[in-house]
């Protein structure tokens, strides 16, 4: 017979497992796996160095030049290879379009899975031929997780095509926006920022030269099936500032994405790797939230996401922000305030007011770890909920039939 209290504490003792895989695949994420320069099985590198380690204990790793190590990027295709992995580019086998043009999954002769990008043809051709060469350019110098790597290119007559590793799980935009159907709950949304964050401060700090990605949004954070992200899409990308020469900024071109973009970058022509942290600060509202950064649809107070969380923060109303497919635990609500001051501290209007990546990486970390311990917290508290509730009525079935009670215990 169906019994509500039992199948209740089954549903909330699945959960404390769940929740328990989910913090032991979160202590494993801990440690000197972050900052590496690894490969796809989360090994480091041989030919990597240690650099010193960080504040909290995190040691960074460096990959070190060797000519017996294969570069990013380096492997050769032909058309001929192209045409075979995508079917001679069929539309099945699309799954994407962006600015440098369409997506197609593929399969190579050697059965690994990819993802293949082709140039658009048309009056933009120059401008994509800069994008898809500095996308090259960009992409071979790095080897992180929490980037996608580049595998190869083919530029042959009007074809521009980069074939990158295959990342299943859609972007993060997507899941966001519902998409997928499946919402998201804090703890993943939790570690994506962090992923993001990795490769944010790898690209800043422990690449060969300083790296902006000027891009930085939802639809160029992809998903693997176990919820890992991973940054795409270095078209805009540029190399930073020589700090040791002294330089604090690049002058450049605006190019980047509406409501993602850096006002100050906008204002000065001025890139600076605080730039793609106003970007992420942006980002990780969205994350929070549900909403993009600017809702035409929405009320006028309410159009600009960031300017309503920083209101809503100021008239003490952060759950009014929090996306509605997020359940309102207390583990939750014990993070959602240094949530939301960290977002607006990195989307604050000028560089000097924002801290630097690795700042931004420590805090999510520690958020992290106080929601993990506080969430083990609640759900110790429900199990302990269900169980008083299941005396109750054993105790109270016990009181309305005492005679029922007593010819079981004499059989």
């Amino acid at each position: 017979m169906y019994n509500p209290v039992v199948a209740a504490f089954v549903l909330v003792c699945f959960e404390c497992f769940r929740a328990k895989s989910r913090d032991d695949e979160f202590d494993n994420r801990e440690g000197p796996n972050q900052f590496k320069n690894v490969s796809d099985d989360g090994s480091t590198p041989s030919n990597a160095t240690s650099l010193p380690s960080s504040g909290n204990g995190i040691q960074l790793f460096r990959a070190v030049n060797d000519e017996e190590s294969m570069t990013a990027g380096s492997e050769r295709f032909t058309m001929a290879d192209i045409l075979h992995a995508t079917s001679n580019w069929s539309p099945s086998n699309k799954i994407g379009q962006g600015g440098f043009g369409l997506v197609f999954k593929g399969r190579l002769r050697d059965g690994r899975m990819v993802a293949i990008k082709r140039g658009r043809k048309d009056a933009f051709e120059h401008r994509l031929l800069t994008e898809f060469r500095t996308e090259i350019e960009m992409l071979s110098q790095v080897d992180h997780l929490n980037l996608v790597k580049l595998l190869g290119y083919l530029e042959e007559g009007s074809e521009r095509i980069l074939v990158v590793e295959f990342v299943p799980n859609g972007n993060l935009g997507e899941h966001i926006q519902g998409t997928y159907g499946k919402p998201l709950p804090m703890s993943t949304r939790l570690d994506i920022a962090i992923d993001i964050a990795h490769a944010l401060t790898y690209l800043h700090l422990y690449a060969d030269r300083p790296i902006i990605h000027r891009d930085i949004k939802s639809s160029n954070i992809l998903l693997t099936e176990n919820y890992r992200a991973k940054v795409a899409d270095f078209g805009f990308s540029r190399v930073g500032p020589a700090t040791d020469a002294g330089a604090t900024h690049v002058s450049t071109q605006v190019k980047g994405t509406a409501g993602y973009l850096d006002p100050e970058y906008l204002n000065s022509y001025q890139l600076h790797t605080k730039s793609d942290v106003y970007s992420f600060g942006i980002l990780l509202v969205e994350i929070f939230t549900g909403r993009r950064p600017i809702e035409v649809k929405r009320a006028k107070e309410e159009r600009i996401t960031t300017r309503w969380v920083y209101q809503k923060f100021e008239e003490g109303k952060v759950i009014e922000i929090l996306d509605p497919q997020i359940e309102r635990t207390p583990a939750v609500m014990s993070v959602v305030d240094r949530l939301v001051n960290l977002a607006l501290t990195c989307s604050a209007q000028t560089k000097a007011q924002r801290p630097n990546m690795k700042e931004v990486t420590e805090v999510l970390w520690d958020i992290r770890k106080d929601f993990s311990v506080a969430h083990q917290r609640d759900l110790r508290v429900r199990v302990d909920r269900f169980d008083n509730k299941s005396n109750e009525r054993a105790q109270a079935n016990r009181l309305m039939h005492p005679d029922t009670n007593r010819r079981r215990f004499r059989k």
